[in-house]
């Protein structure tokens, strides 16, 4: 069964500026650099990247010592060869499923656009200097009857640190193994876990080995920015960015008054006394603020991180980036980063948009074709979703019987008050309470008809948990909800290939794909 496009408009939540991105890219002018849907912006972009060969050579020497023996860090040596860049925090067992996405998404572009003259390769930044342990050391996963499951781990260390270098403390693998027990492939994906969450390792060593395990032979180095190579790299930049910080948070607040101004929001709140920056105090990562339009104390460059605005713009001096894969709410940083691209490198990628799927079986398909759900409807919750297959379970002819009474009865009704209104005006207002009260209660007898067909079809009321559980949990999207693990458990390693062929670059359609 072929995947079924689902427009982001059609799913709730979808900020203006991303419909207007994904839909209508003209509006969006002057926030971003060109459309990923148009071949050229791709063309425009690596004709913008000026990567002095020193860096080049600083680059893959620190993505050889996290990616020993890769076979892309050669292509990667070669002068003209750019980077399709992603990334994601470090989560518990590989995060929400869009952390794959991303990747393979990013793998795909690579690949058309070497295929189209411009080299070159997927580079996943791992988000290991993120301080918020709260959103990582835990995964939601299902078991056999698609109920939800948290997985939890604590760390050994406190919070408020980078979080990649935290060891995985309390393994949660016998948690895992006895949730997915009873799916076809749980023996599997559970030595896949195991052998990435080994004893002593850390959030983005265990991170980095499941990713890498996953995507096999799809390809992609990974970079921990946390290195001390890295943060070499990155401190020229990030001097720059502290010395500039009223200019660059200035520029940033005059593109926040202009994205209200057309409509559309800022993604990441900024304040005057920002500066787009932290600094590593005591081995905690606490921001960095402005005093009187200045940097507070001496700062050194190697001990300075970037906040979600300025972090592509330094991941994008330490690659030749040609695009950057993003998920929507990194889409929207990007109308507000764009400022600091053309300020500090006078370049920016072209921003792409990863490709976002609801994986379901065909039998969950099947039912929502049948009784006419979208997936837009699993997002209201179960019980709308009860209400909305018990109607479909009415006899027809008792369905239709009523819906005629209820049409009826309501021009009846518009009948007599035109009529009552024409003989005296003051009683058109008691009508229509009367009206609103008949109706009414013609809508409860037709509630009560569909809850009792659905009482007698305990099977359907059951689906509809299923169905809501398994593709909008918790009344979210399922990528941004389970890990990917559940699912390679029920269908098998070879759905990241099957995931991978339904990846597209030239729409920005969410996809449910049937498996």
């Amino acid at each position: 069964m072929p995947a079924r496009s689902v427009p982001l408009t059609g799913l709730p939540g979808t900020s203006r500026l991303l419909a207007d991105f994904a839909a209508d890219f003209p509006k969006t002018s002057g926030l971003y650099t060109s459309s990923p849907f148009d071949s050229s912006s791709y063309k425009l972009a690596a004709e913008a990247v000026d990567y002095p060969a020193g860096r080049r050579a600083a680059l893959v020497e620190a993505l050889g010592e996290q990616n020993p023996g890769h076979p892309l860090l050669g292509t990667l040596a070669a002068p003209r060869t750019l980077v399709v860049a992603t990334g994601q925090q470090v989560g518990l067992f590989g995060g929400p499923a869009y952390s794959i996405y991303k990747a393979l998404t990013a793998v795909r572009l690579a690949r058309s656009l070497t295929v189209n003259g411009i080299p070159a390769v997927p580079v996943f930044w791992m988000a290991t200097n993120d301080h918020d342990l709260a959103e990582v050391n835990h995964a939601w996963v299902f078991d056999a009857a698609q109920r939800p499951v948290r997985i939890e781990a604590e760390a050994h260390e406190g919070s408020g640190r980078p979080v990649g270098p935290l060891i995985v403390g309390d393994r949660p693998l016998d948690q895992l193994r006895q949730t997915l027990a009873g799916l076809p492939f749980a023996g599997q994906v559970q030595g896949l876990a195991e052998a990435a969450y080994a004893p002593g390792r850390s959030y983005g060593q265990a991170f980095q080995a499941l990713m890498s395990a996953l995507l096999g032979d799809c390809g992609v180095l990974f970079l921990d920015p946390l290195r001390p190579a890295v943060r070499r790299m990155a401190a020229p930049i990030l001097a720059q960015a502290v010395e500039r910080a009223p200019e660059l948070v200035r520029l940033v607040l005059a593109r926040n008054r202009e994205l209200e101004t057309r409509g559309y929001h800022a993604q990441v709140l900024v304040d005057e006394s920002s500066t787009l920056l932290f600094t590593m105090d005591g081995g905690r990562r606490v921001p960095l603020r402005l005093s009187n339009g200045a940097v507070r104390g001496g700062v050194e460059p190697e001990r300075l991180s970037p906040n979600a605005l300025l972090r592509p713009v330094v991941q994008d001096y330490i690659f030749p980036t040609v695009a950057t894969v993003m998920g929507p709410a990194e889409v929207a940083y990007m109308a507000q980063a764009g400022v600091l691209y053309t300020a500090l490198l006078g370049r920016a990628p072209v921003v792409a948009l990863r490709a976002g799927f609801t994986l379901a079986g065909a039998g969950s398909v099947k039912l929502m074709e049948r009784y006419g759900l979208e997936l837009a409807d699993l997002a209201q919750g179960e019980e709308a979703v009860r209400a909305r297959i018990a109607q479909q379970l009415v006899p027809p002819p008792l369905r239709r019987r009523i819906e005629e009474e209820k049409a009826a009865a309501e021009a009846r009704l518009y009948a007599l008050r035109t009529e009552l209104a024409a003989f005296d005006p003051s009683l058109a207002e008691a009508m229509d309470r009367s009206r609103r009260k008949i109706l009414y209660q013609i809508g409860k007898m037709e509630r009560k008809t569909a809850r009792e067909a659905l009482r007698r079809d305990q099977r359907a009321g059951e689906q509809a948990g299923r169905l809501v559980r398994l593709l909008y949990p918790h009344r979210q999207l399922q990528e941004r909800f389970y890990s990917i693990l559940p699912f390679l458990a029920e269908h098998g390693p070879g759905l990241i290939e099957t995931i991978s062929d339904n990846v597209r670059l030239d729409s920005p359609d969410h996809q449910l794909l049937a498996l």
